[in-house]
């Protein structure tokens, strides 16, 4: 069996691995065909019908369910295939909220980039009925809002929730004409098993969900999250000298773009005005601002006091494996005692 498979996509002749799907190849050679349901991390779906393309011989199909073949000619702008396109399209934009300009994902988002490439017309949308949403916001959850009014079902939260968190805490309901996502019973958000990941959130096409007092930064910094000692790898979005985004490094093999609450949201604690800059000392019953020379030395006078059991040592995920040795190495070797723990032992 050939683990490459060549075929052709607009007369153009393009390579592909055994198992990726149409679209998925498509993308992967700079070949845009609209899409809103499909995202790399997740099974394919086939829920927004986007997608479809022609094949020769075989007739319309969802790209992003087929997996290529040799052979295959393809075609991504015919009359059928744009008609399919556009309907589905002016489907969803009838009945969502087009307060783009007041949106936190304009510009950055992808039904946005599927009308660009359809052209939508405005007197074609006039003819449809619109079905003009007036869901109640939920704002529950500390971390980010969900607004259904703007949601177009692609299931991607949903999906994320279920095939890489596992913990399931939304789904369809009310199918029908009225399908939602809702978690059980339609709960908010905060109420339901929702563990605040934000991994929706990152992976949301609209403005369904969004993080609360979002900023699009100026630049990214590549770092390493100090939350725990997993080591995520993350990208820091700075604007004016503040962090206002955090996401997952994809090419990190640590966390591969995947991030937990304290990774995805914990950061305001950096520009705190609470925050210690500096080391503490007291000094005539009042704690003073000193230099980590004067603090460190305080310290190590203090430790010539103890000796045994009377010292113990409390070790920090938030550093390097290398460092624990040492802190180990000397808790047992320079202050003679095994009273060591470890905050990750758990």
């Amino acid at each position: 069996m050939l683990d490459e498979i060549k075929f052709a996509i607009d007369g153009t002749q393009i390579k592909a691995n055994k198992g990726d799907t149409i679209l998925k190849a498509a993308l992967k050679h700079g070949i845009y065909i609209p899409h809103l349901c499909d995202h790399p991390d997740l099974e394919p779906f086939g829920g927004c019908r986007l997608c479809m393309v022609e094949i020769k011989g075989k007739g319309l199909s969802i790209s992003c369910k087929v997996p290529v073949e040799e052979g295959l000619e393809i075609i991504t702008e015919s009359p059928e295939v744009n008609k399919v396109r556009r309907i589905a399209a002016e489907l969803l934009i009838a009945s969502h909220h087009v307060d783009c300009l007041e949106c936190a994902r304009n510009t950055d988002c992808k039904l946005q980039d599927v009308a660009s490439y359809i052209g939508i017309e405005e007197g074609r949308l006039k003819r449809l009925k619109r079905v003009i949403k007036d869901l109640p916001i939920d704002d529950s959850n500390p971390f980010f809002i969900r607004d259904l009014n703007k949601c177009v079902l692609c299931g991607i939260c949903i999906r994320t929730c279920g095939e890489i968190l596992n913990v399931g805490a939304i789904d369809f309901a009310f199918r029908g004409t009225g399908t939602l996502v809702a978690t059980v019973g339609g709960k908010p958000i905060l109420q339901s098993r929702c563990v605040s990941c934000g991994e929706c959130v990152a992976r949301c096409p609209v403005g369904a969900l969004v993080p609360k007092n979002a900023e699009r930064p100026t630049r990214e910094v590549s770092t390493v999250c100090t939350y725990c000692g997993v080591g995520c790898g993350i990208k820091l979005g700075v604007r004016g000298g503040r962090i206002v985004r955090v996401r997952g490094d994809v090419n990190s093999p640590a966390n591969r773009g995947n991030l937990c609450v304290k990774g995805r949201f914990g950061y305001d604690f950096v520009n705190h005005p609470d925050r210690l800059t500096s080391p503490l000392i007291k000094r005539n019953g009042a704690f003073v601002e000193a230099t980590f020379e004067e603090a460190l030395d305080l310290v190590a006078s203090k430790l010539t006091d103890y000796k045994g059991d009377q010292f113990a040592t409390f070790a920090s995920a938030r550093i390097t494996t290398e460092d624990n040795y040492v802190v180990q190495k000397f808790t047992r070797a320079v202050m003679g005692t095994n009273n060591l723990d470890h905050c990750a032992r758990l």
